[in-house]
């Protein structure tokens, strides 16, 4: 089941998201501040499906073979800080950082100076780990910039529950820290995208420039789709929120012939949805 979940949001999401981020970052000059601002929620969506995804597919495999991986991903978009967003995105790297870096320099049990030292360490750090470019290391400033205020109000380990459990939707409190969370995330991944430091600035420039209200270049009935499956992606996770990956169906609340039901309406979507083939992102780091 794990497999096949992670194999829709690679294949259906990441791969699809994949050619209209391309056409964005690749024509920023030329494209409206409301299609960059859609290429850069996409490319959101894209990393997150393919990084989620092939953890998805590493965790389900080895299960198959006996092995338990640890969780890499516990539903990061849905954060309510920057803080819990590190929390939940990629684990295992940001628990190996935290253990191994972070600790070992004095972590937060040290005065104000050292704790701001170490919190921009360990960003910066993050960011020449995925490549020896400007943009990295402007992406992990920028995390921790949004990680400082918290650290120091002593607000960086609030939201250690599940947002709104047991509700089917948050609060108007909640939404709006999600909101915030995700545009603050979003923001950074753009310096994460960039291919270099003058790329994203061009891109960031044009973004506050052009007009808003208008149709994206890229629109086209496929990226209508592409919108509809991020929407039942993103749905799918937020019923399943306390649950270890989307496919984790109750098996004493659902009957069988409804999970098989679902099971084979996902293959036969990744069949005839999935997008260009595309290598994993994370391949290159």
């Amino acid at each position: 089941r794990q497999i096949i979940w992670g194999l829709f949001k690679k294949v259906v999401i990441a791969d699809n998201c994949a050619a209209f981020v391309d056409t964005a970052f690749s024509r920023c000059t030329e494209c409206s501040a409301g299609t960059l601002i859609l290429g850069a929620v996409l490319f959101a969506f894209q990393i997150y499906g393919d990084f989620s995804g092939y953890s998805d597919i590493a965790i389900g495999t080895a299960r198959l073979f006996g092995f338990s991986l640890v969780r890499n991903f516990a539903y990061p978009y849905f954060s309510r800080d920057v803080a819990e967003f590190w929390r939940r995105w990629h684990i295992s790297l940001s628990s190996w950082f935290r253990d191994y870096v972070y600790i070992p320099l004095g972590g937060s049990r040290c005065g104000n100076w050292t704790r701001i030292r170490n919190t921009f360490i360990i960003f910066l750090v993050s960011g020449l780990w995925h490549g020896a470019n400007w943009t990295f290391v402007i992406w992990g400033f920028l995390n921790a910039l949004y990680f400082l205020p918290l650290m120091l109000l002593h607000r960086n380990r609030i939201h250690l529950d599940t947002v709104s459990p047991g509700r089917k939707l948050p609060s108007l409190r909640e939404s709006g820290q999600i909101l915030l969370t995700f545009s603050l995330t979003t923001f950074a991944w753009i310096f994460f995208r960039a291919e270099n430091l003058g790329h994203a600035v061009t891109y960031i420039t044009m973004l506050f420039r052009g007009p808003l209200l208008v149709m994206p270049e890229i629109a086209s009935s496929a990226l209508v789709g592409l919108i509809a499956s991020i929407g039942i992606m993103t749905a799918v996770e937020w019923m399943q929120r306390e649950k270890q990956h989307g496919l984790q169906l109750d098996g004493r609340r659902i009957p069988a012939p409804v999970r098989w039901l679902v099971y084979y309406a996902l293959v036969v979507g990744i069949l005839l949805l999935g997008g260009e083939q595309q290598a994993f992102i994370y391949f290159q780091f």
